[in-house]
């Protein structure tokens, strides 16, 4: 389960069997949310607000160049 990226207590990760579309799964104690990284598009969540999934969307955005780079090393 690599981590990729944290930042205000929340991890990014990816589990190392993972599947397309190409996304981050993203925690912070309970909650837990799995965002596309092209689309942004929310697939799964957990005990997370509507106001905290839109910080975490924009936070994936922000570092989408980041998050497919490591993707693409990872399961080249």
């Amino acid at each position: 389960m690599p981590t990729i990226f944290r930042k205000d207590g929340y991890r990014f990760f990816f589990f190392s069997d993972e599947h397309l579309p190409k996304h981050v799964h993203i925690e912070k104690g309970d909650s837990y949310v799995r965002i596309e990284l092209m689309s942004l598009k929310v697939t799964d969540s957990y005990k997370i607000s509507s106001k905290e999934i839109s910080k975490l969307k924009k936070m994936t955005e922000e570092n989408r160049e980041i998050f497919i780079g490591v993707w693409n090393e990872y399961f080249k």
